[in-house]
């Protein structure tokens, strides 16, 4: 059996008001090449688009890989991390206070892909000093104004 490749992806997505118009990115690492990717929604919120960064980066892995996932955002990062997730599944995605989770739709197209993914859920620190998520920022940020011409 051959290992899983190695694939390094940060994420980042934005919103102007929230809701409003979102952008996001991802830029994707392995075997010294680098690839960046990024996208537009009309009206959407901030955590859409943090998500979405994420489902659109590991849907373009072509087979099963073991990723190292940065993002800044929390609301990503420990829903995994810190079991919500399950909790939210085994709850019939409904929160801890009884009521129906936000984002049900992407938040199952991550759990589908973190079945085929082996997937390390990162934090970084966001707008500091983290030249990946910087980049997944400015990304972000420029499909907001380029769609909003």
């Amino acid at each position: 059996m051959t290992a899983k490749q190695e694939v390094a992806i940060y994420t980042d997505g934005a919103c102007s008001g929230n809701p409003g118009p979102g952008g996001w990115a991802a830029v994707l690492m392995a075997q010294g090449k680098t690839r960046e990717i990024s996208g537009y929604e009309e009206d959407t919120t901030n955590n859409r688009m943090e998500l979405t960064a994420a489902i659109e980066a590991l849907e373009k892995l072509t087979r099963p890989c073991k990723v190292k996932l940065y993002s800044d955002s929390s609301y990503l990062v420990s829903a995994f991390n810190q079991g919500w997730l399950k909790n939210w599944q085994k709850n019939g995605w409904r929160n801890s206070a009884g009521q129906a989770v936000s984002n049900p739709d992407l938040w199952q197209k991550l759990v589908a892909m973190t079945e085929k993914h082996d997937v390390e859920w990162i934090k970084v620190k966001g707008h500091s000093d983290n030249k990946w998520n910087n980049r997944c920022d400015q990304l972000a940020v420029e499909q907001i104004k380029i769609n909003r011409q």
